[in-house]
């Protein structure tokens, strides 16, 4: 069983966008009333406030503001468990502390159920979606690849429009490949090279964000000059604002459209003719990270903006989940012990070369080939044990995905995963099996 989410865009009537928005309000209220529940008990009393107690205190919660009983039990527990993922986030070092949301700035809720909160009636292409506790059933747009058992449902408001964001298990989902092996390489000006040992192509940058950027700095000027919202002293964006800031949202979801269209058009071209994908593991949040203080800081500003530009995570991602699907294997190189760009593919020698060297020329074998091309080289060689001075084969290779977790970071969970841990904390002890006390274990020493 492979789970697959599926975004749908909605299109309700004006009486349905009503019942929309006040559910949308109604949930904002109940983040920031938790969110306020644990930083006052905390900061006047102590007291450290976790998801169980608030989730516990909820009928107590509806019995004061009565109008929260018309909504979903499960998607108020998930709005809850916002709050709870906030947090988790902080203590781990993923995230700033939680702040207090506003309208704009709250997306939308979740239906962590499927056979209670929603119900999606269709068969991967358009239909209706019912929303159980608002009563409503709206029109949806949109075509799955794949379909399934829907398991939970996230309603979202973005720039004027609604979604559907639908998780499905889908079983046996099972994807076409070919039967060759390729090694890639990412960069910047040319976004992939691809290399199988013989035939070498390189794909060139589309450069979405380039192209596009002229009239991004134009409109965002133009919004600088109006009149923006300002929290402390209550003062409320002017319409001429509202207007400017929907022209700079338009021109951005047109970039990020583009560029995500055409990652998986590329990542379909190339795992429809292979089954194993050698690349270098990158870490794409330091290497976009912001330059310190120096000469060069506008360089690497440039050179941050290129990266985010091609999208390299997401393009590695995509690659990744499209090659497992059809049972093909997607490894990658460790750069640190490796070094593709800097490694002969023909000799293994390692030599230092700059960002400006794009020709990669060997000192002692005299092999000649573009810089992109021979990293891809050395991937694909290493995988297959074929590298001169790198002994390794498929199993020695580092199969871990490009966007896991550092190490020493835990995940924050589900609510699969909740609602297990719950039923196992409700279930009595088995057995005569009892935990030791500090001073049993002080008296048998």
């Amino acid at each position: 069983m492979v789970v697959r989410r599926i975004t749908f865009r909605l299109y309700p009537t004006s009486a349905q966008e009503k019942k929309l928005r006040t559910c949308r309000a109604m949930h904002k209220e109940l983040f920031n009333s938790a969110l306020s529940n644990r930083k006052t008990q905390y900061q006047k009393f102590g007291n450290k406030v976790d998801y169980y107690q608030q989730q516990g205190s909820l009928p107590a919660f509806k019995e004061v503001w009565t109008e929260y009983k018309l909504l979903n039990a499960g998607s108020l527990q998930a709005t809850l468990k916002r709050v709870d993922f906030a947090y988790q986030r902080f203590f781990q070092g993923l995230g700033k502390y939680p702040r207090f949301k506003s309208i704009r700035h709250y997306s939308g809720w979740t239906y962590p159920d499927g056979r209670q909160g929603f119900k999606a009636h269709t068969t991967s292409v358009n239909g209706y979606l019912k929303l159980v506790d608002l009563d409503i059933e709206i029109q949806m747009r949109g075509k799955a690849r794949s379909w399934g058992r829907p398991t939970t449902c996230t309603i979202v408001y973005r720039n004027g429009k609604w979604y559907a964001s639908i998780t499905v298990d889908v079983p046996n989902i099972q994807r076409e490949l070919g039967a060759c092996a390729v090694g890639i390489d990412i960069g910047c000006k040319s976004a992939l090279a691809v290399s199988d040992g013989e035939n070498h192509q390189l794909v060139e940058a589309p450069k979405f964000l380039r192209s596009c950027e002229a009239q991004i700095k134009q409109a965002s000027k133009s919004k600088r000059r109006k009149k923006a919202p300002n929290r402390k002293s209550k003062t409320k964006a002017s319409r001429r604002w509202k207007k400017a800031s929907n022209r700079v949202g338009k021109l951005t979801r047109k970039v990020a459209n583009q560029r995500q269209n055409w990652v998986h058009q590329v990542a379909t071209e190339i795992t429809r003719s292979n089954s194993l994908v050698a690349t270098e593991k990158l870490e794409v949040a330091k290497m976009t990270r912001k330059a310190k203080k120096g000469k060069r800081k506008k360089q690497k500003a440039g050179l941050n903006k290129s990266i985010l530009d091609v999208g390299f995570g997401r393009l590695l991602s995509a690659i990744k989940y499209k090659v497992e699907e059809g049972g093909g294997q997607f490894i990658e190189v460790p750069t640190k012990k490796i070094k593709p760009s800097q490694t002969c593919p023909k000799c293994g020698h390692q030599h230092s070369k700059t960002l400006d060297e794009r020709v990669h020329q060997c000192q002692a074998c005299g092999y000649q080939q573009d810089r992109d091309i021979a990293s891809a080289e050395v991937c694909l060689y290493w995988v297959k044990g074929t590298l001169p001075g790198f002994g390794t084969n498929l199993v020695d290779g580092d199969g871990s995905s490009s966007t896991s977790l550092p190490k020493g970071r835990k995940s924050c969970g589900g609510m699969r995963q909740l609602a297990q841990k719950k039923r196992l904390k409700s279930q009595p002890a088995v057995g005569d099996a009892e935990t030791p006390s500090k001073s049993a274990g002080r008296g048998s020493s």
